[in-house]
């Protein structure tokens, strides 16, 4: 059985909700990495900054990335999947909630991340279809 664990980039990073946006783009650059999940006082998880929500929340709105938080940019409930999952929980819990990223949990402490490209590397090429059609076909 292939797991969350076998398919996932480990080492993700944390940001705290407290960050700055521009904090996030230089951790971002210097991990080459899109995404990064946002932990609350508790280092927990309540949610995930991306290079793309830099861009249209805050830069293209107007604001100051020096003074918005990864906290004000966050929205919805996060989602997460735990470490021992089946690839098929994996991409059913992507696919169903529309979600490019997926952050991997074990002991309650961030393990992983599993991506697009994980997805890509990982899984037969009719897996990806489906997950691809799950996620950006308009219903």
């Amino acid at each position: 059985m292939t797991t969350a664990r076998d398919i996932m980039h480990p080492g993700a990073h944390w940001i705290p909700s407290h960050e700055t946006l521009d904090r996030a783009a230089q951790l971002m650059r210097e991990h080459d990495v899109g995404a990064l999940p946002i932990a609350d006082e508790n280092e927990r998880l309540c949610g995930i900054v991306t290079d793309r929500d830099i861009v249209l929340k805050c830069v293209a709105a107007g604001h100051d990335p020096s003074r918005v938080t990864c906290g004000d940019v966050a929205e919805g409930t996060p989602r997460w999947i735990d470490a021992r999952a089946d690839v098929d929980e994996v991409l059913r819990e992507m696919q169903g909630h529309r979600i490019k990223r997926l952050p991997v949990i074990e002991n309650k402490r961030l393990v992983g991340i599993i991506s697009e490209a994980d997805l890509a590397r990982h899984l037969p090429d009719d897996k990806v279809a489906e997950f691809a059609q799950g996620v950006y076909a308009r219903a």
